[in-house]
């Protein structure tokens, strides 16, 4: 599957600089690299890393590591899966390219790369999404800009965090996917969260399977307002353009001339935007 070209990318969010040695590639011991510590992967494929090694050892590596000076060592900027592998192949000197770059830019920079080289699971996109946001006050709006991605596939991969911790846990191990998080996420009561989280695991219930489940879990009155919602065909399609619109969960509900649209928010920033 094609991945969305993402935003500004890794060029545009540092400027250069008049001197081009900027841009120089030059080699060090790989020991003088300190590790990312904003990096946003949690998780490293050791299977990965190893195919990783093979290729560079035929090839070499073929584009430099992004670092930044930190007194006479560098701090590693985007390339955590490289250095990695190059240190399995127990190589002395790497090559880089030195640039100026803030935390903010740190963090940005390396969670552009791990979603353009070898895409981040959703629950550690999220917690990258929102480091952005406590520490260094970054709109959910410019996170879209940054990585080319809908306002909406923002918020939504921020609400997985709203999820029990070991509900988290099986998203990050690929035991439930996004969709089955989302559709977690309409259930108030963590305990049915987590029971039916098993339940998709131990049966291997589809993401449709699931929110058919959910439906029959729900309490009869709501159930019957859920059913009249839908009577109608056009308030289905109305409600899910205006979810794209406001990149966030809308409800429309009908009966006879009247009714009422529900729009839910999970920030005081998204209350702001909406």
């Amino acid at each position: 599957m094609e991945r969305r070209a993402l935003g500004k990318g890794i060029g545009a969010l540092i400027p250069e600089k008049e001197d081009v040695s900027k841009n120089e590639i030059i080699y060090i011991q790989i020991d003088k690299i300190k590790p990312n510590p904003f990096q946003p992967r949690e998780d490293f494929d050791s299977q990965s890393i190893e195919e990783l090694s093979r290729s560079i050892k035929e090839k070499g590596v073929i584009q430099p590591l992004l670092v930044r000076r930190r007194g006479d060592a560098y701090e590693l900027i985007a390339g955590e899966r490289r250095l990695r592998a190059c240190k399995l192949l127990r190589i002395n000197e790497i090559p880089i390219i030195v640039r100026d770059a803030n935390d903010r830019d740190s963090l940005e920079l390396a969670l552009i790369e791990n979603i353009q080289r070898e895409g981040l699971n959703p629950i550690e996109e999220a917690h990258a999404y929102q480091h952005l946001i406590d520490k260094f006050s970054v709109t959910q709006d410019k996170i879209s800009d940054v990585l080319g991605k809908s306002r909406a596939s923002i918020s939504n991969t921020l609400r997985l965090l709203k999820l029990p911790h070991e509900i988290q846990q099986e998203i990050k191990k690929k035991r439930l996917s996004f969709a089955h998080g989302r559709a977690l996420l309409e259930i108030d009561n963590i305990n049915q969260q987590r029971f039916l989280a098993q339940e998709v695991i131990s049966k291997g219930l589809s993401v449709r399977e699931l929110e058919n489940l959910i439906k029959t879990r729900r309490p009869k009155g709501i159930r019957q307002r859920v059913a009249a919602a839908t009577r109608e065909p056009c308030l289905a399609v109305l409600e899910e353009q205006l979810q794209h619109t406001l990149g966030t969960k809308v409800r429309i509900t009908k009966r006879k001339k009247r009714g009422n649209i529900q729009i839910e928010f999970y920030s005081q920033e998204e209350l702001e935007r909406i």
